[in-house]
């Protein structure tokens, strides 16, 4: 599937329900600034005729392709399939973005720049697209939005240790060899949450992360897929991740004491 021309074996997946009005114009922003690149759609059924021009405009782009499921499954369960897919095929990185165009293509070449292993140093195994580290920004948002987002990425450092910012953003680049040594079927989000789990999960793993920012932009067509419904449920899903984490720490030190002792 991958083009001739991509050294990287590079993937960039799309979940999609009811992105018609953006996808076009997206594939080709995104072939304009990574043209090295194929492209998965995950689409999830959507009644707009979003799988039907993925299909057509795929019979004349050789880099694009597209995974059609029977309904929406969750933004979760889509990532993870074109994760799965970008290990089953052999390819050596896959970089997740939305399909609204509030992640612009035109911050690819600093997410791909992880693929470069010319430098000094260890490689980077996940490069994210950083709304808070400095450089980074987000146009469009009310204070809820604002204060919901922060309140989550506070949660996720608080509760999983992890170091990142932008623990929340789903703009981010991986090295799949990481990913195959996981065990997706142990990942319980299905949702939102998601980009936190997995986040948390490579962390455990040794994964070297690193940020880069962008310039988050509230959609300018179709509906947000967010409701109160998600949020609540990716604030259950942390809390009980923090939670399995104090218990292994707990463990651990009770186990480390009764050696010493």
């Amino acid at each position: 599937m991958a083009s001739p021309q991509n050294m990287h074996r590079t993937l960039i997946t799309l979940a999609t329900f009811n992105e018609v009005e953006n996808l076009p114009l997206l594939v080709e922003e995104i072939l304009r600034f990574a043209p090295d690149v194929d492209i998965l759609v995950i689409d999830d059924n959507s009644p707009d005729g979003t799988g039907k021009w993925c299909e057509e405009a795929a019979a004349g782009e050789p880099r694009l392709r597209v995974l059609h499921r029977t309904g929406k499954l969750g933004l979760g369960t889509a990532t993870l399939a074109g994760m799965r897919h970008a290990i089953d095929q052999g390819y050596e990185w896959v970089l997740n973005m939305d399909a609204d165009f509030s992640h612009h293509p035109r911050h690819l070449p600093a997410l791909l720049a992880c693929r470069d292993e010319s430098g000094e140093g260890r490689a980077v195994d996940v490069m994210i697209g950083s709304r808070y580290v400095p450089g980074g920004r987000i146009e469009g948002w009310g204070w809820k939005r604002h204060f919901m987002s922060r309140a989550v990425n506070l949660a996720s450092r608080v509760l999983l240790g992890l170091k990142t910012r932008d623990c929340s953003g789903s703009y981010r680049c991986y090295r799949t060899r990481l990913l195959a040594d996981l065990d997706f079927g142990a990942i319980r989000s299905r949702g939102y949450s998601f980009q936190e789990e997995i986040l948390y999960c490579l962390a455990r793993q040794g994964a070297k992360i690193e940020e880069t920012p962008i310039t988050f932009a509230d959609r300018e067509r179709g509906q947000s897929k967010i409701n109160s419904g998600e949020a609540l449920n990716a604030g259950r899903i942390l809390l009980l991740l923090g939670i399995g984490r104090c218990c292994r720490s707990t463990a651990a030190h009770t186990n480390h004491s009764a050696g010493s002792g």
